[in-house]
């Protein structure tokens, strides 16, 4: 379903951060004999400003390279005409999905010093959390591009007007717009919207504003009824109270 959508974009980028981002995290931990902190980073530093590289720093490298082997290496073996534009945009979401992870890299430091002073700094390159990785890659998503499907060797705009504008390496690219989720599709395996319970009070994608796409929402009342109370009687057994309440469902519909 949904070849060469934003969202098959974006789930290609995920994939390909989320291999970079374990890969190196076990590097960092020593969980993987091939690997280890970037050595790169030993002895450097800038002693006249009281700091030196430190610590472990996450070799990014290593799971950068371990994530287009994985990843890059099935796709490029694809023979056939018809497959080559979309391999080639396939390769090229996988990459800014890494290039996410090497973009939002930071630098931490620890202080060294008599009676908690700072006198010098250890510094050590680190990942940003996934969940940070997976926001900066939900933007990118919003703002994907749409390419020609016309693809020969280099991957250009779809719009005519805009095919001067360079396409950056962490930008996503698409070629097929997406379908409309909100409606029933068993064709595509879509489930819509109707009949999805959603949140009244939320403004995320779980409230009913969004959920259930402008068409509204039912409510109806559901008696829930458990157990309550509970005491340990001596001896031996358990006192409970029946206890009943009545919340509000909202369904998309």
């Amino acid at each position: 379903c949904c070849v060469g959508t934003k969202e098959t974009a974006f789930i290609s980028a995920v994939t390909a951060a989320g291999l970079v981002h374990s890969v190196t995290r076990l590097c960092s931990t020593g969980n993987m004999t091939e690997c280890s902190c970037d050595v790169t980073l030993q002895h450097g530093g800038s002693a006249s400003e009281g700091w030196h590289w430190g610590g472990c720093s996450d070799d990014i490298h290593y799971g950068m390279a371990f994530s287009r082997k994985f990843l890059d290496v099935p796709l490029k073996n694809v023979t056939g005409k018809s497959g080559s534009g979309l391999v080639a945009m396939d390769l090229h979401n996988n990459e800014a999905g890494r290039q996410a992870v090497a973009k939002l890299m930071s630098v931490d430091c620890r202080c060294h010093g008599v009676s908690g002073s700072c006198a010098v700094k250890t510094c050590w390159k680190t990942m940003s959390s996934f969940e940070k990785i997976g926001r900066f890659l939900k933007d990118k998503y919003e703002n994907s591009i749409q390419i020609s499907d016309r693809l020969k060797k280099k991957l250009r705009r779809k719009e005519k007007s805009q095919r001067k504008i360079p396409i950056g390496k962490e930008d996503l690219l698409y070629v097929n717009k997406s379908p409309n989720y909100c409606v029933e599709d068993q064709k595509l395996g879509i489930p819509g919207t109707q009949g999805r319970e959603c949140n009244r009070t939320s403004q995320g994608p779980d409230g009913c504003n969004l959920l259930c796409c402008g068409r509204g929402y039912n409510t109806h009342v559901v008696r829930h009824v458990e157990r309550c109370e509970c005491k340990f009687v001596w001896c031996c057994y358990v006192r409970c109270r029946r206890c009943e309440t009545m919340t509000d469902v909202h369904t998309c519909k």
